[in-house]
């Protein structure tokens, strides 16, 4: 099957994937290309296996794999981008299983890829707690400056991409940094843009993040920021700070040398042991730096002998 996959992690959604699961699916066959909705359910411990083969049996576009256990959304999102890869899929968009994105916004971000190749839905209206809404505020913000990717919330979960994007951005689909899929996007040369959506509030159940994920968020985007920087070239920024480190303690140890050539005693002083130490860790992450260049080296020469 061609066309556009709408792939849907879920963890414990039954309730809301029974009422929104149908709703996706009008929205898909109301597509010129038309498409599948795939629901990957990340090891849900409610009746949501019972709801999608009710669902699968109602509607012949409903796809449904399962996680033997909760392994987080990105993971999920990884098995669904593959499934519908392998399907031959054209376009691929990226879904929450709580309600608040609208399937009727499909079309609109569908048509958008005409001219980009990934478009995300972005929330101008954010139906949800005040601390929440805060929060993504500032993390949208701080992506923003430190990325240097266009737009204004990155942290939506509705996204759609062309089916190229969607095959180079999985394999970074690891941990939580399903979060900066248009960020990767970018960072790979991909044209990237933003379509007002509506938002609304969850259907049924609880949110499962909570303020912990305001602080790995922002662990993530240090993460992704530095494999977009350095990636190629890591012994850049561990041998910079280590020649830093290095100058500053042979500049320290300098300085006690002629003290001590005067006369003074510098075995008792603090300085020295900084000095010292600041030589040392600058020679090791200059090593370290190399020895990041040599495994760059090596992928690189093993990815070019592949036939």
């Amino acid at each position: 099957m061609s066309g556009t996959w709408v792939v849907v992690p879920a963890y414990d959604e039954a309730e809301n994937l029974e009422v929104l699961v149908p709703r996706i699916v009008e929205a898909v066959e109301a597509l010129p290309s038309g498409g599948t909705v795939l629901v990957v359910d990340d090891g849900s411990r409610d009746s949501t296996p019972e709801i999608m083969a009710k669902l699968q049996d109602a509607y012949s576009g409903v796809r449904y794999t399962r996680m033997v256990r909760n392994n987080g959304k990105a993971a999920a999102l990884q098995k669904g981008f593959a499934e519908a890869l392998d399907a031959g899929a054209q376009y691929v968009v990226m879904m929450d299983a709580d309600g608040q994105d609208d399937p009727d916004e499909l079309a609109g971000l569908v048509a958008r890829l005409a001219d980009v190749d990934l478009v995300t839905g972005a929330r101008v209206e954010r139906n949800d707690r005040f601390i929440k809404r805060h929060t993504s505020r500032l993390y949208n913000w701080a992506t923003g400056r430190l990325s240097g990717a266009p737009g204004r919330d990155f942290n939506s979960g509705f996204k759609a991409m062309r089916a190229e994007v969607a095959r180079d951005v999985s394999p970074m689909l690891y941990g939580e940094l399903h979060r900066y899929v248009t960020v990767i996007a970018h960072w790979l040369g991909y044209r990237i843009d933003e379509v007002p959506v509506s938002h609304h509030a969850r259907l049924y159940g609880r949110s499962k993040y909570g303020i912990a994920r305001f602080w790995r968020g922002f662990m993530d985007l240090l993460t992704v920021r530095f494999l977009m920087s350095y990636e190629h070239r890591p012994s850049h920024l561990f041998g910079g700070i280590g020649i830093v480190s290095g100058l500053i303690g042979f500049a320290v140890l300098a300085y006690l040398t002629v003290l001590k050539i005067m006369g003074e005693p510098i075995g008792n002083r603090p300085l020295l042991i900084l000095g010292v130490l600041l030589v040392v860790v600058g020679v090791q992450l200059v090593l370290f730096g190399l020895l990041a260049e040599l495994v760059v080296f090596l992928r690189n020469r093993d990815a070019r002998r592949v036939p």
